[in-house]
């Protein structure tokens, strides 16, 4: 029982819950300004890692020919033959289910449409058309795991709001240097699958100076919040340090032959979201 647990816990994508979460609780606590009630925090985020898992779940079963193939994912249950698709299937479909109702019944029907639309968007336009298609399919699918902020919000107000909309934008431009960052460290992988990312379309040198537009374009986008009047001073000043040092790994990708920068701009790229929501929450309330 207890490895089978693990291979399905393993089949939702864990890590990737947990990076959705600290966005929906960020916008959250933004919209109360301070500590949101605890029931609907509770429904809010486990509607919403419900959510996530069943999209992971469909993921790893629509992509099971590609995982099977790839160094980072031949492991997975479903390629191993741990999980039938059948059963891996049905499990997603439940979990989606019951995201869906919690969300509905116990948050507001707001937030239960939109991580339903969250999914679809994940499931139906990422994994199951652009991801096959297309080099920019993370530019495009990207929009799918920045919806995550608009259901916290949702929760909180019924409503969605500037500040939402502002981490909707940072996290949809955050998207495509932070995988395509990883992508340089792992396009053989991707040539094999036949996955066209752009490293094994474009080429690395390419996909360098791509990284560093679409840096440039996150920072610009997460300082333009304070001139809009979206955030104020204290997150205007947190944002631009770190947007500086984002910009630093970026240039340093480009001009790097190894990998060595890449993998460092990834690990950076996590901590970037993970401070950029911190400090939009400290604005929040004490502006």
């Amino acid at each position: 029982m207890s490895a089978r647990f693990r291979d399905y816990f393993e089949l939702c994508k864990p890590r990737i819950i947990v990076l959705l979460l600290i966005t929906t609780a960020a916008a959250m606590v933004m919209a109360q300004r301070g500590i949101p009630p605890l029931l609907l925090t509770l429904w809010t985020l486990l509607g919403g890692a419900l959510a996530s898992a069943s999209a992971g779940a469909l993921n790893c079963v629509y992509d099971a020919d590609i995982d099977a193939v790839m160094r980072r994912t031949m492991h997975r249950p479903i390629p191993q033959g741990r999980i039938t698709v059948v059963n891996a299937t049905v499990f997603a479909i439940a979990l989606g289910v019951a995201s869906f109702a919690i969300l509905y019944l116990l948050v507001n029907p707001l937030a239960a449409w939109l991580a339903m639309a969250g999914n679809v968007y994940y499931v139906g336009i990422y994994t199951m058309w652009l991801k096959r298609l297309t080099p920019i399919n993370i530019v495009i699918g990207g929009a799918a795991g920045a919806v995550p902020p608009l259901v916290g919000w949702a929760a909180v107000t019924h409503q969605i709001g500037a500040p939402a909309l502002g981490l909707f934008a940072l996290i949809f431009l955050w998207t495509p240097p932070h995988f395509w960052a990883l992508a340089l460290t792992t396009e053989t992988d991707y040539d094999k699958a036949k996955v066209p990312m752009l490293p094994n379309v474009s080429g690395e040198e390419r996909t360098k100076r791509e990284i560093v537009y679409y840096s440039a374009l996150l920072v610009i986008a997460s300082l333009a919040l304070f001139p809009l009047h979206v955030m104020g001073a204290l997150y205007f000043a947190a944002a631009a340090l770190l947007g500086a040092k984002f910009m630093v790994d970026a240039f340093r990708t480009w001009r790097d032959p190894s990998k060595v920068s890449a993998r460092a701009l990834f690990r950076f790229s996590l901590l970037y979201l993970a401070l950029m929501c911190a400090v939009m929450v400290i604005d929040r309330i004490v502006a």
